[in-house]
């Protein structure tokens, strides 16, 4: 389909709310556009009414025509998309066909998007058991290949030659990730994989587009009105199931003064970069402790009023992307750093996950705890902040617990 930027016809949109709930995930299936999260907007596509370059969506959604009596942030049509973490790369965005989308207070709206000369079926129209109900699963594979796509002990040395340039003060940190590749002997159930990750991992951004999956704990930014969030995390540490053992371990992430250090340079670059696109910008005095099932994070909120005009949040994403969080800082010299070190490409991990609507609302969470899925095989990532005084065979157990998080689910015997 022609998009609208190249001549195609403008997008037509309706929305209607809905009297029922309705799993997004299920709209999402198998092949579809997911983020969710349990206790915030969620929203679930299918089908494709248009896929857009990144620097065309906003206009293309701001010219639709739409009729949507329900007027909230991500209703009428909305594009869904995950950024590449390298900054500039060729990005898309996907206006799903259909949407639903669920706001954090339970309201539910269904919207359908086509074009001027392909218009969009009434919602009314649309059987909503039909769109939800689950084809019956696939049996899955039975034996799985699990392989790290570098050998730990030249990660390790990786980071301590990270370290050394630190120490040696040509950067303040750098963030070094792993690949590690699942070969399984049939088809990984996509399906399968979202719904284990939204059981586990409830307090998380589950997402999927184009096959990348994940559960991203991390909130790069959110824009509602003229309100805008973010709560950039750094520093981290594994949980092992014993209340006193865990305990014992945020104690220590919140005394250390290396995780500390780097939470901090991840807090400073996000407030710079929002700042100029705000009235008032402000952030938590003390981190706080975010709990997942496999790892705890040091985690702060900042928020604020933007300017008048508010940005669109693709502008605030475009500012933020990519923080220290996964990149590090300066950020030229941490790329370059990446790109020496860390030995593979990685596409959207640790880019940008999220949707934003015709008004600029939206929201994107750090591509993070993910994974890229094609038919038998997927690559998994995790990574780690790394400053002057990282350990290299501590920051390797705590990539495994971050990868825990999506092997745990991917492998299922």
């Amino acid at each position: 389909m022609a998009t609208p930027a190249s001549g195609g016809s403008r997008l037509v949109a309706i929305t209607r709310p809905l009297d029922r709930d309705v799993d997004v995930a299920a709209v999402a299936g198998a092949g579809g556009l997911l983020f969710a999260r349990a206790d915030g907007t969620s929203l679930g596509g299918r089908g494709e009414a248009v896929r857009l370059p990144l620097a065309d969506a906003a206009a293309a959604l701001a010219a639709a025509d739409v009729d949507d009596p329900v007027a909230r942030p991500g209703s009428g049509p909305v594009a869904v998309g995950a950024l590449p973490f390298r900054p500039g790369a060729p990005a898309d965005l996907v206006v799903p066909a259909t949407a639903v989308v669920r706001s954090a207070d339970g309201t539910t709206w269904l919207t359908t998007v086509g074009t001027e000369a392909a218009p969009p079926p009434d919602p009314a129209t649309i059987d909503l058991d039909a769109l939800v109900a689950l084809a019956p699963p696939p049996p899955g594979p039975g034996r799985f290949d699990v392989a790290s796509a570098r050998p730990p002990a030249d990660w390790c040395a990786a980071v301590a030659d990270a370290t050394a340039r630190i120490r040696d003060g040509q950067l303040e940190k750098v963030v070094l990730a792993r690949e590690i590749v699942v070969t399984a002997d049939a088809a990984i159930d996509v399906a399968a994989v979202v719904r284990r990750l939204r059981l586990g991992f409830p307090g998380c951004y589950v997402y999927l587009v184009d096959g990348f999956v994940g559960a991203s704990p991390e909130l790069l930014v959110a824009r509602e009105g003229s309100e805008v969030r973010s709560q950039p995390m750094a520093g981290t540490a594994p949980r092992r199931g014993d209340p006193v053992a865990d305990a014992d371990a945020v104690a220590r992430l919140q005394a250390s003064t290396s995780y500390r250090h780097e939470h901090q340079v991840t807090i400073d670059a996000v407030y710079d970069a929002l700042v100029p696109f705000c009235s008032y910008l402000d952030f938590e005095a003390e981190p706080s402790v975010v709990a997942l099932p496999n790892v705890t994070h040091l985690a702060t909120t900042v928020a604020g009023q933007l300017s008048s005009p508010p940005p669109s949040v693709l502008d605030l994403v475009a500012a933020l992307h990519p923080t220290p969080a996964v990149c590090g800082r300066p950020r030229e010299a941490a790329l370059a750093v990446i790109d020496e070190l860390e030995g593979f490409d990685r596409g959207p991990y640790a880019g940008a996950v999220g949707w934003t609507d015709r008004h600029g609302h939206g929201e994107w969470a750090v591509a993070i705890r993910s994974a890229v899925i094609d038919g038998t095989t997927a690559r998994v990532f995790g990574g780690n902040g790394i400053v002057g005084d990282s350990d290299p065979p501590t920051e390797l157990t705590e990539t495994r617990a971050k990868l825990q998080a999506i092997l745990g689910v991917l492998v299922r015997p």
